[in-house]
């Protein structure tokens, strides 16, 4: 079909309408700037809906110098720009949209509907306010040969101009809900530099035994500690879910950039799981050492330790029948038994995405060092953070940042263009 142009020279293209979209929307709005938000989907915040279906996790309530932490590698890139939007911050803007938070015991941030959609109408209806225009079915292709952002619409491909252009096109999970990371080849044609989307906040696969699968697939094993065996990290405290095909849930998304980094270089990655957190080593060997007469080992492990028929299968997944006669070695293993993994499940199931377009190649305002004019916020940037309330808040301090950056450099080029008329 014949390509339309539309001439709106005086906007600031946004190319994605989750919630780092939708905040540089506004940001910019709020400056006296004319904004086009584009999206691939019928409607915006599609995943942002999805995520609050379990609880909308806004952010958490622990202190600034661990909250930062969570951002691993990127810890250096992102401290300062959530410095500038913390979660002191963010529940202060989310109360402006007369929606209240408290904080869950688990010191994580929730509505106190503990529901996505009435924030997300709330703050669509302070955007139509502030004039931002949505273009909904408009998904990106490129650019042409001007440089004009193309997208294919239900009447075919059009061209836009555009006085900046700022993209937040998410990761690579969810792609149903329009984050699908086709955005990488494209930005990879125009020179810039994309780390490959990985799965994060992941499940992972190991193969279990008919049995077990058939007798404890979907069923949580509750309080144990973890960690990544050869670590240096500390036991982690917490949940997660057998499953048909391996493990998932809280506690193995908090490992899970450890667990992929192991898998990578070593072609496996073990989870060592200490059954009894709270049952010191000495007490768990004098407990197995404890004469059990005429009852099952079960039964013993049940009656003296407390170990469910989960948590007593599980050793029976991992260990040899041999282990089982040695108290010691039995000791051993329920205080540090070693899952070992083999795959990560597929990033389309995954809650998050590791990688994306690395910060080495943007300036402080995440614009395109080698493309003025071009910024990214949110998921399509090189960081990943556990669930929790961190993914949400970094998404919604670069998307402030990548908008200051544009106002600033609209400004400047109008000043520039100003000097030049003179």
């Amino acid at each position: 079909m014949t390509k339309t142009h539309h001439q709106q020279t005086d906007s600031v293209a946004i190319i994605g309408g989750g919630p780092a979209g939708l905040m540089v929307a506004e940001t910019l709005a709020l400056r006296g700037i004319t904004v086009d938000v584009y999206d691939a989907m019928p409607s915006v915040g599609r995943k942002f809906l999805m995520a609050g279906k379990g609880g909308m996790n806004l952010t958490h309530s622990e202190n600034s110098v661990s909250f930062m932490t969570r951002y691993a590698e990127r810890e250096a890139q992102l401290a300062p720009m959530i410095g500038q939007f913390d979660a002191t911050a963010l529940r202060a803007w989310v109360n402006d949209l007369g929606i209240d938070t408290y904080v869950g015991s688990s010191g994580r941030v929730f509505p106190v509907d503990m529901k996505a959609a009435p924030l997300l109408r709330a703050w669509l209806h302070r955007l139509r306010q502030q004039g931002v225009r949505f273009h909904m079915r408009h998904r990106w292709l490129g650019w042409d040969e001007q440089g004009q952002l193309r997208f294919a619409t239900p009447d075919g491909e059009v061209c836009l101009p555009a006085r900046a252009q700022v993209f937040a096109l998410g990761g690579g999970s969810w792609a149903k809900l329009g984050s699908d990371g086709a955005w990488v080849n494209l930005l990879r044609q125009r020179g810039l530099d994309v780390a490959d989307l990985q799965p994060a906040n992941c499940g992972f696969d190991l193969d279990w035994s008919t049995f077990f699968k058939d007798k404890f697939a979907g069923q949580p094993i509750l309080t144990v500690a973890a960690r990544v065996q050869g670590g240096t990290q500390p036991m982690r405290k917490g949940q997660f879910v057998i499953t048909s095909t391996g493990v998932e849930g809280s506690l193995i998304y908090a490992l899970s950039a450890a667990l992929r980094q192991q898998l990578q270089s070593q072609g496996k990655a073990v989870l060592e799981l200490d059954l009894l957190p709270d049952t010191p080593m000495e007490k768990v060997l004098a407990e197995l050492e404890h004469p059990r007469g005429s009852r099952s080992l079960s039964s013993h492990l049940k009656t003296r330790l407390g170990l469910d028929a989960l948590k007593t299968s599980l050793l029976h997944e991992c260990l040899d029948k041999t282990d089982f006669a040695q108290a010691s070695v039995l000791a051993h293993a329920i205080k540090a038994l070693p899952v070992v993994l083999q795959a990560t499940r597929p990033i389309d199931e995954a809650i998050s995405s590791a990688g994306g377009l690395r910060f080495e190649g943007l300036d402080e305002n995440l614009m395109a060092v080698q493309h003025p004019g071009l910024f990214f916020a949110g998921e399509m940037l090189d960081w990943e953070a556990p669930t929790g309330g961190y993914l949400l808040t970094a998404c919604f301090a670069t998307a402030r940042v990548a908008a200051s950056g544009v106002a600033n450099w609209l400004a400047q080029n109008s000043r520039e263009l100003k000097m030049s008329s003179t």
